[in-house]
């Protein structure tokens, strides 16, 4: 019992639930209170200030720095008297990951004194070094300066560290000194507001009340939660965040008992003692629940403005890996960390509201709502009929290429689904110019047990394959991976609508520019976009080969690699979409695309460095170590005279020996295939590489390692067990 494998099982086994202390307040008490709200500016500013910080966040307006240095003041004050020693600019760069850089609230004077200071002008701006976080190029090493920006939009919070003090964060864009987006915050801030502006112009047609369009976002976190002593007893959960090897255990998700089950105690601690530090921070969490996979689940939020449950969502998984390691759990957002059984997404569930109280997506009977939402309805199947490629890309990283397409996640072909209803109300748009949606009379099920009270059917049902299905009221984007930001498909997201709805209104204010009435234009134009994107509509099972290929006979694409997908980004109609919507220049496209690029090749990379090292130095090893044991109960046999005895051993000696040599020659071609992909310059070419030969080794190594799980003694095996990892008690 001297393996490290058996001393982490005995950790884990012996640890029982810890305890969480409940607040004693209400949540509608506690909700936010760590968090410089709305209600925190008003009670602490004067009117004059709160009344101008609260018009630049509506109207995407400037706050100039003499009101500043009164908000900065008024948040050094609000944050010191809870705890707060430290501040920092909390941004989303290009690695993934937030950063924070922390400055104390204090100064030394003149005479050596040590004083308290915040002043507006390090509220508004800071200095983190741009050479060293990912640029694409856009900065040189030499070239360090660039700048962190005060985001007033999304309200800063306190952070615990921890350690007895706790740190004002302020969210903030990053951007280099010559002024191009370095992170995920800036042109998802510029999609948003040109959404704003063409969603607005077109709701005028129907509303001149309407005069802001907020885009909303409800982001269902997935993720798995291990034991913290398991975990670091497999070096590729550590190393790459997912595990390399590892046979399926007996029993898996097969009997579908995991899904909405009892959750177990350790992780229902982990979870309520998570929510509530969640509800201090303001995050609206409110769904928690088994997913299907075993030692899966699954957290979700209320809907919120777009940029702000994006915040949200960033700070939900570090603050969820903060927690997990008070219970001695990690948690693991790699989008596919186990094989055979379902990865984690983050499904994007996307509407638009306006500052009257409408959903522009929720379906309505009364004929000018019903031409609205129809609309609306149709130019977001037309632009993601139009640009599926692009926000196919959006979603491309190492971690969902192995979840895309896998019997558990929608495919890497983007459809749209609509429902049975929806999908019949724009056939009678196309064929008879009719507009009719139906929101359906109240159905009720008949159960025949009157103790149970009426259930109502939903007038559609829903499609869980469907990689961009419409839910009632919004779109869920499913196929988005659990360790993604989502800001970047989001992004993507609100600038091809935004960009989709200026051309509606061109085309529609041409039609009235010729004297045509307006709902007949409109009508007529629906129509015809309609009839050239129904193609991305589908209603079956996405995840069949039958869809495979009646998608290729549609024309749609499927861009199953990353790079394949990623190059989308910098192809001349995307550069213009960006230009135009201005989301982005050129130069931050590019930057874009080359650290995707390099962010895959490393990944992967990573994970070839891992896999190699666990074959040979621990794999390999230890069933030669194990195949010299059974070598000598071989010959013991043999010696006495026990010859047919000792032939089932020397079958299995061989079938070691077999699956040795191929994981040497696997490990040793792929070590060749890094080098060769490593020795070209050119990224693209190089992505193109680790995805083909590189990877390629993977699953073949995978499935003698896997192999040999079987036949070496289970006291033996180095590697934590998939039967041992998945069932945290």
């Amino acid at each position: 019992m001297s393996n490290f494998r058996f001393k982490a099982l005995e950790i884990a086994q012996s640890r029982q639930a810890i305890p969480v202390t409940a607040p004693t307040e209400r949540v509608g008490d506690f909700f936010g209170s760590n968090t410089f709200s709305t209600e925190v500016m008003r009670a602490l500013l004067s009117p004059e200030a709160y009344l101008k910080v609260t018009e630049a966040i509506s109207t995407n307006g400037q706050i100039d720095r003499a009101i500043a240095d009164e908000v900065a003041s008024a948040m050094k004050s609000w944050a010191t008297a809870k705890g707060a020693t430290h501040y920092t600019h909390w941004f989303q760069p290009l690695t993934g990951e937030t950063a924070e850089k922390h400055d104390a609230f204090f100064d030394i004077t003149i005479d050596g004194k040590a004083i308290e200071k915040f002043k507006g002008s390090a509220l508004v701006q800071q200095e983190p070094d741009a050479s060293s976080f990912p640029n694409g190029g856009l900065r040189n090493t030499f070239e360090a300066r660039g700048y962190t920006g005060w985001d007033p939009s999304s309200p800063a919070f306190l952070m615990d560290n921890g350690a007895g003090g706790k740190t004002l964060c302020i969210p903030s864009v990053f951007i280099s000194y010559t002024g191009e987006a370095l992170d995920y915050k800036t042109p998802l801030l510029k999609a948003l507001n040109a959404l704003d502006k063409s969603a607005t112009a077109v709701c005028q047609y129907f509303d001149r009340n309407i005069t802001k369009v907020i885009p909303t976002l409800g982001p269902e976190q997935e993720y798995f939660v291990v034991d913290r002593a398991l975990f670091y007893a497999r070096p590729d959960l550590v190393l790459a965040g997912r595990t390399v090897f590892g046979h399926s255990p007996a029993r898996g998700q097969q009997l579908d008992d995991h899904y909405f089950g009892s959750i177990p105690p350790r992780i229902n601690a982990f979870m309520v003692d998570f929510e509530f530090e969640a509800m201090k921070l303001g995050m609206p969490v409110r769904t928690r629940h088994n997913e299907v996979a075993p030692g899966q689940f699954e957290v979700a939020p209320t809907f919120e403005e777009v940029n702000l449950a994006i915040d949200h969502n960033a700070l939900l998984m570090d603050l969820m890996e903060r927690v997990a390691e008070k219970h001695n759990l990690k948690v693991l957002f790699h989008e596919k960390p186990f094989a055979g059984i379902n990865g984690s997404g983050k499904h994007n569930n996307w509407s638009m509201g306006t500052n009257t109280g409408v959903n522009l997506l929720a379906p309505s009977t009364r004929p000018k709502e019903s031409l609205r939402f129809i609309t609306f309805l149709v130019n977001v199947v037309k632009a993601v009929h139009d640009n599926a490629d692009l926000l196919r890309a959006s979603i491309a990283s190492a971690g969902n290429e192995y979840r895309l397409g896998a019997n558990e996640a929608p495919p890497a072909i983007v459809s749209v689904f609509l429902g049975e209803t929806l999908t019949q109300a724009l056939n009678d748009l196309e064929t008879k110019s009719e507009i009719t949606v139906n929101k359906g009379d109240n159905v009720y099920y008949k159960l025949g047990l009157n103790r149970i009270p009426s259930l109502m059917r939903d007038n559609t049902d829903r499609n869980r394959t469907s990689p961009f299905a419409f839910t009632g009221n919004k779109f869920e984007f499913r196929a988005v991976g659990s360790s993604a930001n989502s800001a970047s498909t989001m992004t993507i997201l609100n600038a091809i609508v935004a960009d989709q709805l200026n051309k509606f209104k061109t085309d529609l204010d041409a039609r009235l520019g010729k004297g045509e009435k307006k709902e007949l234009a409109i009508v007529d134009i629906l129509k015809e976009y309609y009839a050239n994107s129904k193609q991305i509509l589908f209603e079956g099972n996405g995840y069949s080969d039958e869809w495979v290929e009646e998608a290729a006979q549609r024309g749609l694409s499927n861009l199953k690699s990353s790079p394949e997908a990623l190059s989308v980004f910098v192809q001349p109609e995307s550069l213009a979409l960006f230009e135009r919507t201005g989301v982005m220049n050129h130069a931050e496209v590019e930057s874009r695309y080359e650290i995707e690029l390099e962010k895959y090749i490393k990944n992967v990379q990573i994970e070839s460095r891992v896999m190699g090292d666990l074959a040979m130095n621990h794999v390999v090893s230890t069933a030669l170590k194990y195949q010299n044991k059974l070598a000598e109960t071989a010959r013991n046999l043999i010696e006495l005279d026990m010859t047919v005895e000792a032939e089932p051993i020397k079958d299995i000696l061989r079938e070691i020996s077999s699956r040795v040599l191929v994981i040497k020659k696997g490990v040793e071609a792929m070590i060749e295939s890094r080098k060769k992909a490593n020795n070209v310059e050119d990224t693209t070419e190089r992505a193109k590489l680790y995805a083909t030969e590189v990877k390629n080794h993977f699953d073949s190594i995978r499935y003698e390692v896997d192999k040999l799980e079987q036949i070496v003694d289970d006291e033996d095996w180095p590697l934590v067990k998939y039967r041992e990892l998945l069932f945290v008690k």
